[in-house]
């Protein structure tokens, strides 16, 4: 067989449902090529090139998350994501399910054709399915970077007839796979865009189209600071109020005294301390996230400046539920979660590290750290029954987790306390992981879940640790969990069919 053997057309002068679709790929094609596209004749070629092995989405990836919003870089990393499971599926299935040839070159004129002409077989195109999967996985976290992003895919897709190397029909059913692709993604890892709390409770509240009245401090350990420059140029007569840790309540306490609004730009933490001043004053509270996690923030529905500033322009907001434990005469509140066992000794050893090598390399570190250690499982008194535990786990609201994503909340304010056991025993980190994917409405051995709207937990030793939104204290004898219910009024945007308005 000659080098050329796999680019040649077969006979049009076959019958049959293929050759006719051929026949009018081949119409098609020469249509194209006699088109006179003087603009697009070095653009659309270069376009392809640079589309070789996805450096052009590798590049259009890095500069999204370059942007440093966080929806740019899930935007990004979802793009990256779907074009990894479209090229998969092209050269793994694809490629070979269907021996069709290259379309010949005469038609093509020289200045479109490209250097190195594929080899492989035509159908489906790989380059377009690639493009289509990235642009598709883009929009679906972020319409905004999907809609930058779109035009280039398309024109990607219609290089590959320009230059030559594919039929029309070759384009479309990659666009096809690639953007099935991004939706198989969905299915595994939802966006965020659908998981916000509904607006049953929403709240009166007042507009701050340019910020006045609302006093936001920020916790300058987080490193939220272009977060702030962001709200404050976005609502320029905002007071922003940066303190370090060490002085963060007194400087909660004295803005709470004259704002309309109290505002906080932090991690999980700093929202906590926030939340339980806005209670004590009776304000409605601004959640800017600028943390490691940021649950809160996120489970809300606000992941940065742009969320934030609409609710606030337009006077949006949601009254919550609050999480609340007693121990002696220890209280607090818990916005995420509250929890015994393994946990707080791995926030506790998060900490240790987060200020050296960051706060996801500190995690991991932790947890490998205090499951590997020689330790024993906690005995503790729950419902009357004296039991070792691993892990005693109390959300604020019921997590729900869809394929493999992490659990969220799909309502802030539904009573309940999602409160899940990982009983002891050998090998702990077994335990905790079958549990993680046995999921909320499961009892066994080994792991159980409950949602009641109070909990007592007694028999407690001194010094054990407890967890309360990333915040570690001491407790002893017994702990007492329950809700306060839709206490904290909390600006969000709104949202209709699961998206912001």
């Amino acid at each position: 067989m000659t080098p050329d053997a796999d680019l040649i057309v077969p006979d049009p002068g076959r019958r049959g449902p293929g050759a006719r679709l051929l026949a009018q790929d081949q119409r098609l094609f020469e249509a194209a090529a006699a088109l006179h596209w003087p603009a697009a004749e070095h653009v659309l070629p270069r376009l392809s090139r640079a589309a070789d092995h996805g450096v052009l989405w590798f590049t259009a990836a890095a500069a999204m998350t370059a942007s440093g919003t966080p929806r740019a870089r899930r935007a990004a990393a979802r793009g990256l994501a779907c074009l990894a499971l479209a090229s998969l599926t092209i050269n793994t299935l694809g490629k070979r399910s269907v021996r069709r040839p290259r379309p010949a070159l005469e038609p093509v004129p020289l200045v479109r054709r490209l250097e190195r002409r594929p080899i492989t077989t035509s159908f489906p195109s790989g380059r377009s399915a690639s493009a289509a999967a990235f642009a598709t996985g883009v929009a679906l976290e972020s319409p905004s970077w999907g809609a930058a992003v779109a035009p280039v895919a398309f024109s990607v897709a219609m290089s590959r007839v320009y230059t030559g190397v594919h039929f029309p029909s070759d384009v479309l059913a990659g666009a096809v796979l690639g953007a099935g692709a991004a939706f198989a993604v969905r299915a595994l890892v939802p966006t965020r865009s659908g998981a916000a709390a509904p607006d049953r409770s929403s709240a009166e509240v007042p507009a701050l189209p340019d910020g006045a009245g609302l006093v936001i401090v920020t916790n300058t350990a987080a490193g939220s600071t272009d977060a702030v420059r962001s709200l404050h140029a976005a609502l320029p007569k905002a007071e922003v109020v940066a303190c370090e840790p060490r002085r963060l309540k007194g400087e909660l306490d004295k803005a709470a005294a004259r704002a309309r609004v109290l505002g906080v730009c932090g991690g999980d933490g700093t929202v906590n301390a926030a939340a339980e001043v806005a209670l004590r004053h009776g304000l409605p509270l601004a959640v800017l996230p600028g943390g490691t996690l940021n649950h809160f923030a996120h489970d809300l529905g606000v992941d940065g400046v742009r969320d934030l500033g609409r609710a606030l322009a337009r006077g949006h907001a949601v009254r919550v539920d609050v999480g609340r434990f007693t121990s002696g005469t220890a209280q607090g509140v818990f916005l995420n979660a509250c929890s015994l066992g393994v946990y707080p000794e791995l926030v506790r050893e998060r900490e240790r590290w987060s200020h050296r090598i960051g706060g996801w390399p500190a995690g991991v570190l932790a947890a490998l750290r205090v499951l590997r250690a020689d330790q024993h499982p906690l005995e503790a008194r729950i419902d009357g029954r004296t039991r070792p535990v691993w892990l005693l786990f109390a959300g604020n609201g019921t997590y729900h987790r869809r394929g493999l994503a992490p659990g969220r909340r799909g309502d802030l304010a539904d009573g309940r306390l999602d409160v899940r056991v990982v009983h002891g025993g050998r090998r702990p980190a077994l335990r905790l992981l079958a549990a993680a994917v046995a999921g909320p409405f499961s009892r066994s051995r080994v792991h159980s879940a409950v949602h009641p709207g109070r909990l007592t937990v007694t028999g407690l030793p001194p010094g054990t640790l407890l967890a309360h939104d990333g915040e570690v204290i001491d407790v002893d004898g017994e702990v007492t969990l329950d809700k306060l219910s839709e206490a904290l009024t909390v600006y969000r945007p709104r949202r209709t069919r699961g998206r912001p308005r």
